[in-house]
């Protein structure tokens, strides 16, 4: 009878550690904003890697479950722990909103690491376009400890000077800084907003992820992003798209493995 109930105990606490997406919970309140995310936890008991996700459109629109979507599938069905997050958008907050958003997403995610089977040693982000852009500066700045373990950057404007001074209009950036022209004043704000400004030794290692024909965000800006990186003696790596545009959503006719690249490469990092 005893061995009995221990079986029937197990049954039961297996039964608990099935897969499962939670919905819309508050990570952290700016002001009135409350800032959400979605989290999924894998079968098993783990601890598990894990991956917060950063949308991208443009630093002014989008939200946890648009643009970055592609990638949920597939670190479902490589065990991940993940959580995608929604951030305050501009023009109606500026910078640096977004960037203290995300940075308060890794801190909720470390605080609840237990409750969601997460090793706190295996925390990497995720971000595509302009979420890409916050996951490098946000890999490349924070201070936690422990430390990030990885960064993917999906077609990231990394270097904000030269793509301004080849794109010669503002766009989303011009929202995100409160800026109209590219006067001194807003030149040395994309200076400073820039993550290959920020890059510093013993960096987490990065993956980057770019299409060849992106008429958005030239793949230059990763080339110049992984030489920088390299140069202070980081590790970063680099996935080439070919035929590929502006937005993971439109390359699945390409015929690219790229999910599954970046899964190899995120279990390699995150061992």
């Amino acid at each position: 009878m005893t061995r009995l109930l221990a079986a029937i105990a197990c049954l039961s606490l297996f039964s608990f550690a099935k897969a499962e997406l939670k919905q819309d919970i508050e990570f952290a309140k700016a002001g009135d904003v409350s800032l959400t995310l979605d989290a999924f936890t894998p079968e098993g008991d783990g601890p598990f890697p894990a991956c917060i996700l950063v949308h991208g459109g443009a630093w002014t629109k989008g939200d946890k479950t648009t643009f970055i979507k592609p990638l949920f599938d597939p670190l479902s069905k490589a065990g991940f722990t993940w959580f995608t997050i929604n951030y305050r958008l501009a023009p109606q907050y500026q910078w640096p909103a977004c960037g203290d958003d995300v940075a308060a997403a890794i801190a909720w995610v470390r605080a609840h690491a237990e409750e969601y089977k997460v090793d706190p040693k295996r925390i990497a982000l995720v971000g595509e376009s302009a979420g890409g852009h916050l996951v490098s500066w946000a890999g490349l700045t924070d201070k936690g400890n422990p430390p990030l373990a990885a960064v993917v950057a999906f077609y990231a404007p990394n270097d904000l000077v030269t793509l301004m001074k080849k794109r010669k209009e503002l766009g989303g950036l011009g929202d995100l800084l409160g800026a109209t022209e590219l006067n001194d004043e807003t030149w040395d704000k994309l200076g400073k907003i820039s993550p290959i400004g920020q890059v510093r030794p013993a960096a987490p290692p990065f993956l980057l992820i770019h299409g060849d024909k992106d008429g958005r965000v030239p793949l230059e800006q990763s080339h110049l992003f992984q030489q920088r990186l390299k140069d202070s003696g980081n590790v970063c790596d680099l996935i080439t798209v070919p035929g590929g545009d502006h937005g993971m959503g439109g390359w699945s006719k390409l015929g690219s493995d790229y999910q599954e690249q970046m899964v190899l490469w995120l279990k390699d990092k995150l061992k």
